[in-house]
Parts: C-alpha cells; structure tokens; sequence
C-alpha cells in the first residue's frame, strides 16, 4: 500500500511519459488562455454592460455580438498562413507568436474598454485562434509516443474548457481589474517559460538538425541518446523525410491527385464540419436561458454566474473522461457515441421547448438534463477526437497545410453560427434549431460509423491500406452489382 504511489509514479516516468504531459501542458498553455478569453465574455458582460461599470460607456448588444464573432473572423484567412509558418519557422516559434497575439489582446483591453477597442481585442485574439487550433495539435502529434498519442491529443480540448471554467470561477470571485491582470500575465509568462522547451523532433529531422532531434527524443521519451530504440525512431522520421523529399512538394495539387491521401482529407473535414456544426455553440449561449425556465418548476435556483460554472465543470469532467478512455475506446467509436449522445440531448432540448411552445407540458428537469448531457458529451469526444483523428490521417508532408485548411473551414462555420444565431432563432424557434442540430449529430454519427477508419495505433500507411481496401470493396461490390444487371 505504501508503495504504491511510487510504483504509479515509476509507471508514469516510463517511456517518458511524465515528461511528454509536461510538454503537452506547456504547449496547450496558449490554449487555455485562449479558453479564458472565449469565457471571460459570459461573466463580464454584465458588467460591461452596467452604466456603474469599468467601460466609460454602457456596451450596446451590437457590440457584444460583434466580440463573439469577429474572434473566429482572422481565422478563415489566417489559417492557412499559420500553417505555412509553422512549416516554415517551425512549431515552437509559432506557438510563441502565438502567445504574443493573446498578449497584444489583452493589453488592448486594458488599454481601452471602448468598443473599438474590445473589438480590435477580438480580432487580435483571432490570429491566437488560428495558431491555437492549426499549431497546436500538430505539435501534440508530434512529441507523443504511439501508446499516449490519443490522451495527449484530447488534452488540447480538454485545457481549453479548463480555461472556460477558470475565467468563470475567477470572474465571479474577484475584481474586474483582477482578472484583466491574471488574463494578461499567463501568455506572458508562457513566453519567457516557453524559450526553454525544444522543438518537436519531427521539424528538426525536416531541417536536417539530426543531433538537436535525437537530444530532443531522448528527453521527451526519458533515455539516452544512445538508445536503439530512440534510433530506430529517428531513422524512421528520416526514411519518412527523404520520402517526402522525393515526391512533389505538398500542395492543393497533391492533395487532390493521390486517392488515399484525397479521401482522408474528405474524411477530416466531414468529421471537424460535423464538430463544428453540430449546435454546441448554440446550447452555450441559450445555457442561461434554460436555466431560467427550468427553475420555474423545479428549485433551482442559480445566478448567472453560477449557471456558468456548472456548465464549466461539466466541460472539464468531459474533457478528463475524454483523456482517460481515448486510448482504450478508440477513435472512431468514442467519436460515434459521443456524436449519438449530442444528437439524442439536441432531439431532447428540441422536443422540451416545442412541447411546451405550444402549451403542453414536460418535466423541467429534462431540458436540464439534456443540456447536461449535450455538454459531457461534447467534451468527451465529439470536441477533442475529430482534431485527434486529423492529425493521425496524414503524414508530415500534408499535416499542416490540412490542419490549416481545415481550421480556416471550421472559423468560417463558427463565425457563420455566431452571427446567424438570433435570426436562426427569430425564423424558426429554438425547438426547431435544436431539432435541426440533432439531425446534423445523426448524420455525423452515421457517417463516422460508415466511413471514419480506426486510427488508434496505425501508422499513416497502415491507414491508407484500409482506405484502399475499402475501396476495392465497393469497386468489387459495383462489378458484381453490374455483372447482376448484365445478367437480367
């Protein structure tokens, strides 16, 4: 029993994995501020908005909506520019770029809680946003081992939500001034600290820095630089860098003229759309409103604020489960699953506020319930795995510019949702957007469980002979279907 502890502690230092989590943590730091910056919008707009609070004038409704949405608006065209940056420059400098963005963000505010100002804040933040989710997990994918590269992958959801619920908790406890100055200083401690950590091994054998890429595999993987094992992975990224070398240069081009590496790109981009488009957005900004009606016939009771932090913890406890079982679920099935439970909670919510629309009742513990459940299983793998997935599907050679791509694409759907939102809501109703949404969840859980390969331990090879052979299969399946027409 006493020793226990320590046997836990020698398991998680072998093969280092305690210093891989470090790296992981320090990396994803940008992410959880990012997380903070998306949050701290609930619980300081009321104050904002108050005529006693900090800003010299009360800000309007029109302005509130434009911070929520121009944040995702550099994105769409910056995404793929932080891709090409991170190829160029390397993942560690545009991380810290990164940390730069949200410190200019910040200091901004603090300057100034003029609208201009807030605005500009956001549209600062937005270039974090693209190097936050094209950066980010790229460099998770790339400093993990085989056996935690699921785990480490999901941490990148996971300490963005820790950053929603961190702001929301600071923000009903402490001054405004306070949190503006907690905000500001985690980027820049991050780039001081962050000067220290390596690049990823991977960027290094591309720059032909062979001794700085063992150094920085030795230390990430807890062993010598002479160790076969660490060898035989370094060749390996050499023999996958020479291959690279000699095919064309990664481009539109080629991403469009190999079949496999074509449809895995499909593959991604369905699965981040159906992510992204799935109502998650919208549960998060009708979560106070649920609430509301909810406590008119069950106690329940709770501030604004308060109703924040529950929905912040129930994305952390998300997140953890996330971490925790991705590796033994798998992708694809955790993916499935998680897609089915939001869509059945979206159906739920949906049906509630129809039902009771039109004057018929249902228990108000349910929409709650569904809320509850939409959120938990956003977090738990409908949010983390798509970006897990992503990374696993292509090789070096494509990684960053698809990552990019494909953040550009999910920035313009979430500026799109941001905005759309209240006329969505005034054409409708909310039970129709919810009903909506769940087909959208349907859809995604039927597509994941049809197409969607398990990347769980496969490499990219391994991947795109399963793409390849299920290829074969319909064009066996079609021979034989026409051989059966040529017959009648």
């Amino acid at each position: 029993m006493i020793l226990s502890p320590l046997i836990w502690l020698a398991k998680f230092q072998h093969g280092g994995i305690a210093n891989q989590f470090f790296m992981a943590l320090m990396v994803t730091i940008p992410v959880l501020n990012f997380g903070m910056l998306m949050g701290w919008q609930s619980p300081m707009t009321p104050i904002l908005q108050s005529i006693d609070g900090p800003a010299p004038e009360p800000i309007s409704d029109e302005t509130i909506s434009w911070m929520a949405s121009i944040t995702f608006f550099p994105s769409i065209f910056c995404g793929v520019l932080v891709g090409d940056l991170a190829d160029r420059w390397g993942r560690k400098t545009t991380t810290m770029l990164t940390s730069l963005m949200l410190v200019i963000s910040w200091s901004i505010t603090l300057f100034s809680l003029r609208p201009w100002a807030l605005i500009a804040s956001r549209a600062v933040a937005g270039l974090a946003c693209a190097g936050c989710y094209v950066v980010t997990p790229l460099y998770l994918k790339e400093i993990a081992s085989d056996k935690i590269r699921g785990a480490l992958g999901s941490l990148f959801v996971l300490v963005q939500n820790l950053g929603y619920l961190l702001v929301y908790v600071v923000g009903d406890v402490m001054s405004f001034a306070a949190v503006m100055w907690i905000c500001t200083a985690i980027p820049v401690l991050h780039l001081l600290v962050f000067l220290a950590m390596p690049e990823t091994p991977v960027f290094l054998v591309k720059q032909g820095k062979f001794k700085e890429a063992r150094a920085a595999l030795a230390w990430l993987r807890n062993t010598s630089v002479e160790d076969k094992n660490l060898e035989e992975e370094v060749q390996q990224m050499e023999r996958e860098e020479e291959y690279a070398k000699s095919m064309e240069k990664a481009s539109w081009k080629s991403l469009f003229k190999d079949k496999n590496t074509f449809q895995a790109f499909r593959i991604s981009l369905n699965v981040m759309l159906s992510q992204e488009t799935c109502g998650y957005l919208v549960v998060l900004m009708y979560a106070g409103s649920i609430f509301d009606q909810a406590s008119q016939s069950i106690s329940l009771k709770l501030s604004p604020n308060k109703q924040t932090i529950v929905v912040g913890v129930i994305q952390l406890l998300g997140s953890i489960v996330a971490s925790c079982i991705v590796e033994k679920t798998g992708r694809k099935w955790l993916l499935a699953g998680t897609s089915l439970a939001t869509g059945v909670s979206m159906l739920g919510l949906g049906a509630w506020f129809y039902v009771t629309s039109v004057g018929g009742w249902l228990p108000g513990w349910l929409p709650v319930l569904a809320m509850c459940l939409c959120i938990f299983s956003n977090a738990a793998g409908y949010q983390p795995v798509p970006y897990v997935i992503t990374s696993e599907l292509f090789s070096f050679q494509h990684r960053g510019m698809v990552t990019s791509i494909v953040s550009s694409v999910d920035a313009l759907s979430d500026f799109l949702q941001t905005k759309a939102y209240d006329p969505m809501l005034k054409l409708l109703g909310i039970h129709w957007v919810f009903i909506f949404f769940s087909f959208i969840c349907f859809l995604g859980t039927l597509y994941t469980v049809l197409y969607v390969p398990e990347t769980k331990d496969r490499t990219v090879e391994e991947i795109y002979a399963i793409l390849e052979d299920g290829r074969k299969k319909v064009k066996r399946k079609d021979v034989e279907k026409g051989k059966e027409v040529s017959r009648l």
